[in-house]
């Protein structure tokens, strides 16, 4: 029997979800697991100095997975009737017996399961609570910051959020847990006019805990004046050169690594990294780390959505290759064991997804980095999806600045970078500026010979 103990709060959530998996059993079904969540959030935006909207919701969710032999179907609902659950399992039942068989499906094993973990060291829940007022006077300070940087001349609006989630799981095969979590967030975007032509910037903060937002006027004043430097963007003449990817551009590259060794795309065949297990992929001293276990971290859990226990894991050490990231059924398909990472909604069944992913920081500051460029570019932000999962190659619409003579200078828009993500991950050198603000991050990354296509 595993057991996670939950907190006073969610024990009746937790209660719904295994009375849900009692039912499911007692109707036929030879395996079961429930999730149910409760959230709770508030936002409001504003613009140009006035309130815009303030949104307030509630909800409640249950989902069920019943499992018949190798036939299984996912169901949900929202309320917790007896009437509703009853009515919930009897559809997830005629639903599996419709279903293919499928040889990988099942719940996780049971000596797999987390046993007594504790989420309080996680730090996952911060209880304050901001009423719309105050949430309203974080947007406008932001706004107003972004606002009185010279050259801006209007705004997209900025806006406050604040969220509270409850989430709970429970299993045929004796687990059962459940975690609070909170998420608060700024962000704020701004206009900037010059000769007839304008540009758009943002930025934002976001966190666990409401004091580790970062201050509404320091987010504002970082908006105002990324905004103003895009001024003057002209189109680049095309040229194969080093190119920088400021820290927010970096994280799509890691996002693209982390789609590449993903259990799905492993499993099927489909990733252009599929066959290099145990191979370098990236430079000697590069390493890649999942971890659920971070405090505080934004995608922090104490287990995952099958009831695994989640724990540290090096995806890349020392540019090579080392771990998929695998829920039960990946696992199953590709001869291995999970790696724990299985996440869900209520109304779908066990996928594999990183958590708090990021590229570990590298020897040199991002200035060093761009001091050692005579002529290259420093991206800011990327366009499209121009990336082929299969093949690796990349191209996607992009602007940011020169560099010349190691120095930033003009701002740059209306081009595309191309290449090949095995090449650029193979040259890639991290800076030292890691910050953990998505739970996807990156510090800055130079990638020498990219493509720049332009004028």
């Amino acid at each position: 029997m595993a057991a996670v103990e939950s907190h006073p709060m969610e024990a009746a959530l937790l209660a719904r979800a295994s009375d849900l998996v009692e039912r499911a059993r007692r109707a036929g079904a030879d395996a079961a697991d429930a999730v149910a969540t409760s959230e709770r959030s508030l936002g409001v935006s504003v613009r140009l100095g006035r309130l815009e909207d303030v949104e307030r919701a509630e909800s409640r969710a249950f989902g069920l997975r019943v499992l018949l032999g190798r036939k299984q179907a996912v169901a949900s609902c929202t309320e917790a009737t007896a009437e509703a659950f009853d009515a919930l399992v009897a559809r997830a039942l005629a639903m599996a017996r419709a279903a293919p068989d499928d040889p990988c499906a099942g719940l996780a094993e049971p000596h797999l399961l987390a046993r007594h973990n504790d989420p309080e060291p996680l730090e996952l829940l911060d209880p304050s609570e901001l009423d719309e007022a105050g949430l309203e006077a974080r947007a406008l300070a932001a706004e107003d910051a972004a606002r009185a940087v010279p050259g801006v001349t209007n705004s997209g609006g900025a806006g406050a959020s604040q969220a509270h989630l409850e989430v709970a799981l429970a299993t045929s095969t004796g687990f059962a847990g459940s975690y609070r979590g909170s998420h608060f967030s700024l962000s704020v975007s701004v206009l900037a006019e010059r000769d007839g032509t304008m540009q758009r910037d943002y930025d934002f903060t976001s966190a666990r805990h409401l004091a580790d937002l970062e201050a509404a006027q320091e987010v504002g004043r970082r908006a105002g004046e990324r905004t103003v430097r895009r001024l003057g963007a002209e189109t680049p003449k095309t040229a194969r050169l080093p190119v920088i990817f400021e820290a927010r551009a970096a994280r799509s590259l890691l996002g693209h690594f982390a789609q590449a060794v993903n259990g799905s795309g492993i499993a099927r065949g489909t990733s252009f990294l599929k066959d290099r297990m145990g191979e370098p992929v990236f430079a000697t001293g590069v390493g890649i780390v999942d971890d659920p276990s971070r405090p505080r971290g934004l995608k922090s859990r104490p287990f995952d959505a099958e009831g695994i226990a989640g724990r540290r894991r090096d995806i890349v050490e020392n540019g090579v290759l080392k771990s998929w990231i695998l829920d039960c059924a990946t696992a199953r398909k590709l001869g291995l064991e999970t790696t724990g990472h299985a996440s869900r909604s209520v109304a779908s069944p066990p996928s594999p997804a990183p958590s708090n992913f990021f590229l570990a920081p590298g020897p040199v500051t991002e200035r060093e980095l761009i001091e050692s460029v005579s002529r290259g570019i420093y991206v800011t932000e990327l366009i499209g999806m121009g990336v082929n999962p299969v093949t690796g190659d990349y191209s996607r619409g992009a602007s940011g600045f020169l560099i010349e003579a190691g120095e930033i200078t003009q701002p740059i828009q209306e081009f595309t970078l191309a290449g090949n993500l095995k090449d650029m991950f193979a040259r890639l050198l991290p800076a030292s500026n890691l910050e953990f603000r998505t739970g996807l991050d990156a510090p800055s990354c130079l990638v020498e010979g990219m493509t720049i296509a332009g004028r």
